[in-house]
């Protein structure tokens, strides 16, 4: 953390995996948030308890739960594993009773939904039936799918990445205002394609700002793709950063990116990075990953 202070950002986001389980997780957060910065803690709700909401109210300025359906049979089955919309919705119910309670300045809570095609259809319904059920809830923010990690995988894109429609909608301003205007006024909605990540260098990275890091301190050269640039410990995060920089304009890189032109493509753009940039241990995982052949039914 004092490595992260140093390099003096606006915000930082403790994601996972599951940040609640961390051992030490609330004086991360309270260091970093008694420097100055933004903290936004990101859960999937299962280990939340009315204690825990006591801490991040103390630690952080915003915590967002993840809720990947407005159903239990949705959100379950994207989850693979019962029981976790019920989790996810006593977590939001928890943080909503500690607000209205003692309405902490500077301190709210919201909702992030991945858009997958398994949840597509029922988007509005997380606008029409659970927003709704929450009178402290502050934000709903759905994202397109990303093509990374397992969601890379073959299997994946055939079954539950967006189709080229579904991205084109998500990054539609015509899309989010009717979404808002389904959600209580109290709560804004914001919904996004998710295409800055591709980092495709026809987009343009000069306003590129978001830095990755590992557990273990190791600095990803890009978010979402494998392969990092040295350890946060050992080196100074101006160096490390520049280093990113570099990998950005690297011939491979800028090769297979600029191919991209469907999510099909960025998928199998992702598979190539990963290969190619990370580690022995990284490529053998890759190797182990199953094959995706669809969200349970």
């Amino acid at each position: 953390m004092d490595s992260i202070i140093e390099l003096r950002p606006e915000m930082v986001a403790l994601a996972g995996g599951e940040p609640l389980v961390v051992k030490g997780i609330f004086e991360v957060a309270d260091r970093l948030s008694k420097a100055g910065i933004h903290v936004v803690c990101y859960s999937g709700g299962w280990p939340m308890k009315p204690d825990m909401a006591q801490e991040l109210m103390r630690c952080c300025n915003t915590v967002t739960i993840s809720l990947d359906g407005a159903t239990a049979e949705v959100h379950d089955k994207i989850r693979g594993r019962a029981g976790s919309f019920e989790r996810a919705m006593e977590a939001l119910r928890i943080l909503d009773d500690a607000v209205v309670a003692e309405s902490p300045p500077g301190f709210d809570f919201g909702i992030d939904t991945v858009a997958v095609r398994s949840n597509f259809e029922s988007l509005e319904q997380l606008c029409t039936s659970i927003a709704p059920r929450f009178p402290a809830l502050k934000s709903l923010a759905i994202g397109a799918v990303i093509p990374a990690g397992l969601a890379s995988r073959s299997g994946f894109v055939e079954h539950e990445l967006l189709s080229e429609s579904q991205v084109e909608r998500m990054g539609d301003p015509a899309w989010a205002r009717h979404l808002q205007s389904l959600a209580p006024p109290s709560v804004t909605v914001t919904c996004t394609d998710n295409l800055d990540l591709q980092m495709n260098p026809a987009q343009g990275l000069e306003t590129f700002t978001a830095l990755q890091i590992e557990p273990d301190g190791e600095v990803r050269a890009m978010p979402i793709y494998e392969g990092t640039v040295g350890s946060l410990l050992e080196e100074s995060g101006e160096t490390l950063w520049r280093r990113a920089i570099e990998r950005w304009s690297h011939p491979f890189v800028t090769e297979t990116l600029s191919a991209v032109h469907t999510v099909e493509e960025w998928a199998e753009a992702t598979r190539r990075i990963d290969y190619r940039f990370g580690s022995e241990s990284v490529r053998a995982r890759i190797d182990r990953r199953p094959q995706f052949s669809g969200v349970p039914g």
